[in-house]
């Protein structure tokens, strides 16, 4: 999570004439007014990165439902500048599934990269530089971040839009200091069935201090999905 904005309070001496007490108020009510039109022009122009510490902006109105429901058998081919990862999705997350073969569809991956690399953890991709309408979670009682199956990012409960990372270690052990889960937290709804050495590879890329988050996770290597595809 990113580190929390803490906002000093600057002292404002006051003034016993009645002048000066009207100066100041004209002087806090400008500067008020200042304050409420620059964030006005900062939330209107964000765009979603969907990393761990953004939170998604509200409508999606680019991206078409895919003409391929999800089903028992439906993979996803990604090709990417390392080599295929093929993706077997899993039927009983429909929510999820469907929302990653409508973008799948849509071409929203392609080009996309990973930027954020983990030995023994997770590579994660696809984020989508666009407004995008976040999707409910899936945990249910059958969400196992095994090793390579491949879940959504988020930034909070119900946030997920096009982020996902591809687990490369067991994370379904791992509990927070505060009790809570990682599986309670990232729904699963795919495995890799080929391409695991592809994904070996992308883990094994060196990874440098990401500037804005003060992690150890930007990879010196791009590492792009050329294209996704369905493929069945």
């Amino acid at each position: 999570m990113a580190p929390k904005y803490n906002r000093k309070k600057s002292a404002h001496d006051t003034s016993n004439s009645k002048g000066g007490s009207k100066t100041s108020l004209y002087l806090i009510i400008g500067v008020i007014a200042i304050v409420a039109i620059i964030a006005v022009a900062y939330f209107a122009g964000a765009f979603i990165s969907n990393d761990t510490a953004d939170t998604p902006p509200a409508s999606s109105p680019t991206v078409a439902p895919s003409q391929t429901p999800a089903s028992s058998d439906t993979k996803v081919l990604l090709q990417t500048s390392l080599g295929d990862i093929t993706i077997e999705l899993f039927d009983y997350k429909p929510v999820t599934t469907q929302n990653f073969l409508n973008l799948v569809a849509a071409g929203k991956y392609d080009g996309t990269v990973f930027h954020r690399i983990m030995k023994d953890f997770m590579i994660q991709g696809g984020v989508v530089n666009e407004k995008l309408t976040p999707i409910n979670d899936e945990i249910g009682s059958n969400n196992q971040n095994s090793k390579y199956t491949i879940a959504m990012a988020n930034a909070g409960p119900n946030t997920a839009t096009s982020s996902f990372f591809i687990n490369t270690a067991d994370n379904s052990k791992i509990v927070y200091q505060d009790g809570t889960k990682f599986d309670d937290s990232y729904t699963v709804f795919g495995k890799v069935v080929e391409g695991q050495d592809v994904v070996d590879a992308i883990e094994k890329i060196p990874v440098t201090i990401n500037s804005s988050t003060g992690e150890r996770s930007q990879p010196t290597q791009t590492v792009t999905i050329i294209s996704a595809t369905i493929i069945t």
